[in-house]
């Protein structure tokens, strides 16, 4: 179960948006993770906690295929995101990452920022404390739950070879 408060942002939120361009080379995973989303939300990274959520509107993550997007989002505290609709290359650098993204268009438009909401992975059943609500997104298949169980693919692979 993930449970944090919302920070919500509209359609077309695109990578470089998410961590700017300039930024790419730095090494340091937190001083990486301090630009994360500063060209939209400059006060992000002073407001955000472990355990918080995005919710965002359609075609999150789109523009270049940089995997630093959706890591500087789960090194910043994100434990989810919720959206109408993700970039496929996002969606699956996210899941690659381990970091649990949902495609639900009802949540994705009702929540609200600061609203505090509860998901669960497993089910992809998602509630909006705040206002009382609930919304169902498709549930990941099974291989894919471990993946993010294992925060991310590599770690995944490792285990699995391992119990072989």
């Amino acid at each position: 179960m993930i449970k944090g408060k919302v920070f919500k942002y509209g359609d077309n939120v695109d990578t470089d948006v998410i961590i700017p361009a300039r930024y790419l080379n730095i090494s340091d995973r937190a001083e990486l993770a301090s630009h994360c989303m500063e060209d939209i939300d400059a006060e992000f990274v002073k407001n955000v906690k472990p355990g918080d959520i995005i919710a965002a509107g359609k075609n999150f993550g789109c523009g270049s295929s940089r995997e630093h997007a959706p890591l500087v989002i789960k090194l910043s505290g994100i434990k989810c995101i919720i959206a109408e609709t993700f970039a496929r290359i996002f969606y699956r650098n996210a899941i690659n990452i381990g970091l649990p993204i949902l495609e639900c268009a009802a949540a994705a438009k009702d929540i609200e920022n600061g609203d505090l909401v509860e998901v669960d992975i497993k089910t992809g059943r998602i509630t909006n404390i705040t206002k009382c609500r609930f919304y169902q997104a498709e549930s990941f298949p099974e291989f894919m739950q471990g993946i993010m169980e294992a925060e991310g693919l590599i770690n995944y692979v490792r285990k699995r070879v391992k119990d072989l």
